[in-house]
């Protein structure tokens, strides 16, 4: 190790992952940064400093971890891998030893977080596993209000689809649930070469700026579920989409109108306020009864997310 160049090469990456007889896994998403350059830019695009305090999830070896704990208050990592999670503080004390007392190691699952031990965290900076990327953000998002920005290196097509508007191609449920925390936008995209073993695909650099959620009076999760009803069948009109969650396609188109919008649109042309507005207004069913999906149509994850795993290292 050498304190001189605290950041990791790729000769330094292997070094550790051979030093646990490491092989990365497809399963928990492991391919590591071996790019310094890459994680300086990380850093800077987060634009995050002495005040933050950084949650990280999914450090791995630490090629990011090292880049962040000299900038920050403090960085607090979550890693899933018991190895990973027990070699991290080593390697902080051998190439930063000053910064190895604002170093907090949290061996769990990204997505079982339910607090954080310390100071709350600020911002989130990670390179989420390709799996579960959109999953963790949005447990992270509500269970983390003190969270102020992000910026996470995710597979570029997810980037994508979470930066996209309305009528965009990418535009879907993730989109739509990722604006009612923040502002999001695609910050730069990231080659496949920075990585060990290297991805079949590229990255992208998502950013997100907190602000107050669409004033409503519906709750996220009423809000969530008509989100995840519109997409559910995503080539109807509103009107037949929600017709499960409404109760039938008039209840539907009854409760579109209602809050101006047309029966006859698609999901993908509403922004998320639109889809608060239109949760304001969804029919109280008989008593006894509730809403069923349309036919064909399976339940629906409350979060929208799909099927989750283990919050691995990307």
């Amino acid at each position: 190790m050498n304190a001189s160049r605290p950041l990791l090469s790729a000769t330094d990456v292997r070094s550790l992952a051979a030093s646990l007889d490491l092989r990365p896994t497809k399963t928990l998403g492991q391919n590591f940064v071996v790019d310094a350059g890459t994680v300086q830019r990380i850093v800077r695009t987060a634009k995050v400093g002495p005040d933050d305090v950084v949650l990280e999830v999914g450090p791995g070896l630490g090629s990011l971890t090292l880049a962040l704990l000299p900038v920050v208050r403090s960085v607090v990592a979550v890693e899933i891998d018991a190895r990973l999670a027990g070699l991290l503080p080593q390697t902080v004390a051998n190439r930063l030893p000053e910064s190895s007392g604002r170093l907090t190691v949290v061996q769990r699952d990204a997505l079982r977080i339910d607090a954080i031990p310390g100071s709350m965290p600020t911002a989130i900076v990670a390179n989420l596993p390709y799996n579960v990327a959109v999953p963790v953000l949005l447990h992270l998002l509500p269970t983390l209000p003190t969270v102020q920005r992000v910026l996470v290196m995710v597979q570029l097509e997810v980037a994508e689809r979470l930066a996209a508007g309305p009528s965009d191609d990418a535009y879907g449920v993730p989109s739509v649930k990722a604006r009612w925390y923040g502002d999001v936008r695609l910050a730069g995209t990231v080659g496949r070469q920075v990585f060990w073993p290297v991805p079949r695909v590229d990255s992208g650099l998502v950013a997100l700026d907190r602000h107050q959620p669409p004033t409503t009076s519906a709750t996220r999760e009423q809000v969530f579920a008509v989100v995840d009803a519109a997409f559910g069948q995503r080539r109807k009109t509103l009107r037949a989409a929600l017709a499960g969650w409404a109760g039938s396609p008039s209840a539907a188109e009854t409760a579109l109108w209602a809050a101006g919008i047309d029966p006859s649109a698609r999901g993908e042309t509403l922004d998320v306020e639109a889809f608060a507005r239109l949760a304001e207004h969804r029919p109280v069913p008989p008593s006894g009864q509730r809403p069923v999906p349309p036919s064909g149509q399976g339940p629906v994850p409350p979060s929208g997310q799909g099927p989750t795993h283990p919050a691995g290292r990307r």
